[in-house]
């Protein structure tokens, strides 16, 4: 009886050896699904919403001008989180009426949404049946605690080839990822990467256009003022103002 037991118990370790075996042998050999370029929807009432409601605005048409997006791009429209500088939220509401609303321009940004996310909006209805002139196009920086440069970018590039796929007659204006956080930290440094990645990576593409206009947040010291961004992310109409007339130059060039 001990024989048989001694045997019995070799043969059980003899097959978990083998078992850890073929795992770390499959984990190495099975290619690992990086999330920036692997679409996927967000599981959330808000979301759901703003979805649909994006969806019925493109049905409508007319629609020259797109900004594609996170947060940073939803809250052209008024933040949905007021601060104590904005109680009511009205963020760059002012800026893009001033600059956007006789251009035909429409909103596409989700507050929250990470690159993947992105990428499944723009197979779901997002961009169907529209031919804007330009797409403006700020994505990455809810990616940057979870994500590489490197994975960053490869996102980033993603959207592009969808972009260009579905609408190949719009330009589309790449902007480097906004800097976040009042002070210089490690988190800058890996969107400013992914930026640069994405943008050299795009230089020969036709229709793509890069600017870099992250400076423009900055004091000369590397400081994001909470004049600007009172959260160090998003920016208030200060903030907004930036960004429009930053790009205006080659917004008219393209537009």
């Amino acid at each position: 009886m001990a024989l048989i037991r001694n045997s019995t118990r070799t043969l059980v370790i003899a097959i978990a050896m083998i078992t850890a075996v073929i795992l770390l042998v499959t984990t190495a050999v099975l290619p690992q699904t990086i999330s920036t370029i692997t679409p996927e929807p967000r599981q959330s009432e808000f979301w759901s919403n703003r979805f649909d409601e994006i969806n019925r605005r493109i049905e409508q048409g007319n629609i020259d001008l797109l900004f594609v997006g996170d947060s940073i791009t939803h809250f052209w429209e008024g933040t949905i989180y007021p601060t104590d500088s904005e109680p009511h939220g009205t963020a760059g509401q002012a800026v893009w009426d001033e600059y956007y609303s006789q251009r035909n321009a429409v909103n596409i940004g989700i507050a929250g949404d990470k690159i993947e996310h992105i990428l499944w909006r723009l197979d779901h209805g997002n961009i169907d049946g529209i031919s804007p002139k330009l797409i403006v196009l700020l994505a990455g920086t809810n990616n940057a605690k979870d994500n590489t440069a490197e994975e960053i970018a490869d996102g980033i590039v993603a959207i592009i080839g969808k972009l260009q796929l579905k609408l190949p007659d719009s330009n589309i204006l790449l902007l480097s990822i906004f800097p976040r956080g009042e002070q210089p930290n490690d988190l800058r440094k890996i969107l400013a990467k992914a930026s640069e990645t994405a943008a050299a990576r795009m230089a020969d593409r036709d229709k793509v256009y890069y600017m870099d206009i992250a400076a423009n947040f900055l004091s000369n010291d590397g400081i994001l003022s909470p004049d600007i961004m009172p959260d160090a992310l998003h920016p208030n109409e200060q903030g907004y103002r930036i960004w429009a007339e930053s790009i205006e130059p080659i917004v008219s060039e393209l537009f």
